[in-house]
């Protein structure tokens, strides 16, 4: 993903809400389920992770990443946003950027 696509995902990131919250219990299996299920959907997802996660933004966001084939588009404090592009019909065009 170079700097560009990068930016725009960003832009794209900026107006939406967080869908899931990590919390106390960090980062389970199902929890990890629950957001691939989610890239069925939607190609950008934002996470928030809570006061209360003992656990580093920044792992988490790879560790998920990881799981679920999908990218880290940014960390910014206790927000997460990654990227997954629909193989079928993509709805994000990285490629004209």
């Amino acid at each position: 993903m170079t700097s560009k696509q990068r930016a725009y995902l960003k832009s794209l990131a900026s107006n939406l809400n967080p869908i899931f919250q990590i919390g106390k219990a960090s980062l389970t299996p199902e929890f990890t389920e629950a957001i691939n299920e989610a890239f069925n959907t939607k190609e950008l997802i934002k996470i928030a992770v809570l006061k209360n996660c003992a656990d580093d933004p920044n792992e988490i966001a790879e560790v998920v990443a990881e799981r679920t084939h999908s990218q880290v588009v940014q960390v910014i404090g206790k927000k997460i946003v990654l990227y997954k592009p629909d193989k079928k019909n993509p709805k994000i065009e990285l490629d004209k950027i």
